[in-house]
């Protein structure tokens, strides 16, 4: 709050710094537990299981240069959470929706699906933060 009040920010700005700071460490432990076996811990596609593709695995740092400069932030979420059906290793890609919703405690109907779009906006926002 004291950084906020010396370079004139007020409360909702300091909360979304704060909110983005954890948003982008949650988003990175996702990757890394999710994403890095097949995309790399750089997120470069030399994933360890990368090899053991049937399809080149893609890097994920380059997202925002093949789209004119813009994070394709739906496609990215759409892509996580398995709406756009790209194919990996022959199968689609693990459908991160069902499963990080299948980890989930119960917490109600709506509660898992807003834990879960969290998950999978923490690291959509994460692979935006490492674009090149």
């Amino acid at each position: 709050m004291f950084f906020a009040k010396q370079h004139g920010l007020g409360i909702l700005a300091a909360l979304t710094l704060a909110g983005a700071a954890i948003a982008d460490e949650t988003g990175k432990e996702e990757y890394m537990s999710s994403c890095a076996s097949c995309h790399g811990e750089a997120a470069d596609g030399n994933g360890p299981l990368a090899d053991l593709m049937t399809v080149t695995v893609p890097p994920l740092t380059n997202l925002s240069a093949q789209n004119d400069g813009e994070f394709p932030m739906l496609t990215v979420i759409q892509t996580i959470d398995g709406r756009q059906g790209i194919k990996g290793h022959g199968y689609p890609m693990p459908v991160w929706g069902k499963r990080f919703q299948a980890d989930m405690v119960d917490a109600g109907p709506y509660g898992r699906e807003v834990m879960v779009r969290g998950r999978i906006l923490s690291l959509a926002l994460y692979l935006e933060s490492i674009q090149q």
